[in-house]
């Protein structure tokens, strides 16, 4: 009998980190989503004319995004940071960065240069400020965050593990 204890204890300690490892994407995913949304919302304008600038979508439709993408990202990262919904939030929020990369990567691959308008701003600017390839790694580090919230949903402090 004690020498399951020490195999019981390893299983609960992994566990436990890997609970860890959840708060940590939660809150990494979760909080670069609201951040993002919250300093675009004062500037729906600037958010539409970052949309724009990809030239992927009509311009009516493209400033239509633009207007609710702040909103969207405010929600889906209150969800992640709370902990609500956790796969569910944790699987769009890596479909939405993977739509950013290629958006991103889109971009680069046509010559534009503009900023991403990740966190406000947007729109056309000198090519030797373009930082394309930290955007997409940035944002595949957020996507991995993500999945692993899809396919590992439990973590610390999250609202989901009530009454568990």
């Amino acid at each position: 009998m004690t020498e399951l204890n020490p195999a019981v204890s390893t299983a609960q300690k992994s566990q436990a980190l890997l609970s860890w490892v959840g708060l940590f994407a939660r809150l990494a995913l979760g909080g670069v989503l609201f951040a993002a949304g919250a300093i675009k919302i004062p500037y729906p304008y600037k958010a539409a004319a970052a949309m724009r600038a990809y030239e992927l979508l009509p311009n009516n439709l493209a400033s239509f995004f633009g207007y609710i993408l702040p909103w969207f990202e405010v929600g889906l990262g209150l969800l992640l940071i709370l902990g609500v919904a956790t796969r569910l939030s944790g699987l769009i929020g890596a479909l939405l960065m993977l739509l950013f990369i290629g958006a991103i990567a889109s971009a680069w691959a046509r010559g534009l240069s503009i900023d991403c308008g990740c966190f406000g701003g947007g729109g056309e600017i000198d090519p030797s400020q373009t930082r394309y390839l930290e955007e997409i790694i940035r944002d595949i580090g957020l996507a991995l965050c993500g999945f692993y919230l899809y396919l590992r949903p439990h973590s610390r402090f999250a609202l989901d593990n009530r009454g568990k």
